[in-house]
């Protein structure tokens, strides 16, 4: 994306309101039918700071000798369900913002968990894409049949 115009500022607004309606603390733009890499976050990290961010083109760094934390994660894309995924601990993301000043934003905990996934989500993968896929078929089969909406959360 390289137009930064009121159009681009809009779907920022727009895609903090559908996270937040959805009481979620992150959301990709591919996620509501955007074909752009934009993505929001509003969560906090491993010290219990909350982060407000939006990023356009993010990039996503991990660290070297990535210490793997298993937590369960949520997504809006599959519903209802949730599982445990292995991420690195920490992470960070560069790209610039709706104005297209640069960017980074450095997370930890669930903050690192929710750039990665939301970073996924701009790669077209989803987090069950990373289970086996015995267990994966299994859960988008009982997503096609739960009710209600929840995005990554932990």
């Amino acid at each position: 994306m390289t137009v930064f115009d009121d159009e681009l500022q809009q779907l920022v607004a727009d895609m903090f309101a559908s996270m937040a309606a959805a009481e979620g603390v992150g959301l990709a733009a591919n996620q509501i039918g955007v074909d752009a890499r934009v993505f929001v976050v509003d969560c906090p990290d491993a010290t219990e700071t909350h982060v407000v961010a939006h990023v356009v083109n993010p990039v996503l760094h991990l660290p070297d000798g990535r210490e793997l934390e298993v937590d369960s994660e949520g997504c809006l894309s599959v519903p209802g369900v949730r599982a445990d995924i292995g991420r690195p601990t920490t992470a960070y993301v560069t790209g610039v913002d709706m104005h297209g000043a640069p960017v980074r934003i450095d997370g930890t905990g669930l903050l690192a968990r929710c750039l990665q996934h939301e970073t996924d989500h701009l790669d077209g993968l989803l987090y069950v894409d990373r289970l086996p896929a015995k267990k994966r078929k299994k859960m988008l089969a009982e997503s096609a049949e739960a009710p209600g909406v929840g995005v990554l959360e932990s």
